[in-house]
């Protein structure tokens, strides 16, 4: 596919807004892959590029995490591992599924992962700052990392959201410590998927660096908001992308 101006025009301020949502509240992919696919690239190419930007964001933002002190490491190791298998089967799935079916399920998947955003019933910020390491919560962390790995390294949209809503609602967490959690993770199932992609030649790599770039600044930001109690920039943002989604579909593929 040949790069033009107009290609990082669209990517670039797009893929810094995801960014610094996606450092907020998880739900970064809902803006940073519609903006590949609104440049016009394959949907295999645009999860795989998108793929290479979300993952340097995602980094940065689990460093000011864990420098910060918001990760529990006894909890991330059982989480990583299984978000490492989860990733691994997802991203090989992705190679063999028809592009037309990926694009569809996309369709499907950006509408329910904003709801579940907008359910102020299961997005909220009632939980506890205090990890409490029992059964339950290590059951909650590695189920999740390997289901919602799976489904990272298949679409990826909305990944770091659910992993927040897994927390919140199974392990009781406070939105900021569920957000530090669900970044090791997302950041592990990230690296997994782009290492498979990467392998495969699906990744723009050009375009996937100045997409890094902008995604890394947006998430040194939004990481900082969250200190500040900033998650509730994630609802508007989610509206923003379901216009960018049915602009796109309208537009035809």
């Amino acid at each position: 596919m040949e790069l033009t101006l107009n290609t990082f025009l669209i990517v670039c301020p797009l893929v810094f807004f995801a960014g610094l949502i996606d450092a907020i509240g998880g739900g970064g992919g809902l803006i940073s892959l519609p903006a590949y696919l609104i440049a016009g690239l394959p949907p295999h190419t645009a999860i795989a590029t998108n793929k290479m930007s979300s993952t340097f964001g995602t980094l940065l933002a689990t460093f000011r995490f864990i420098k910060n002190k918001l990760v529990n490491f006894k909890l991330a190791i059982p989480s990583v591992i299984a978000a490492i298998v989860g990733s691994a089967i997802g991203s090989n799935l992705s190679l063999l599924m028809d592009e037309k079916i990926i694009l569809y399920g996309m369709v499907i998947v950006l509408p329910i992962s904003a709801f579940l955003v907008l359910n102020k019933k299961l997005f909220n910020n009632d939980g506890t700052d205090e990890i409490t390491l029992d059964k339950r919560t290590y059951l909650t962390a590695a189920i999740s990392a390997f289901f919602i790995g799976c489904y990272d390294g298949l679409y990826g949209p909305g990944t770091g959201t659910f992993l927040i809503i897994a927390f919140v609602i199974c392990a009781k967490l406070s939105i900021k410590t569920a957000n530090a959690q669900a970044k090791v993770i997302n950041l592990t199932t990230n690296i997994t998927s782009l290492i498979i992609f990467l392998l495969n030649g699906k990744v723009l790599i050009v375009l996937g660096i100045a997409g890094a770039i902008c995604n890394m600044i947006g998430s040194y930001i939004g990481s900082g908001l969250v200190m500040k109690n900033g998650s509730k920039i994630v609802k508007p943002s989610i509206m923003l992308v379901l216009l960018l989604l049915a602009v796109k579909v309208i537009g035809g593929n």
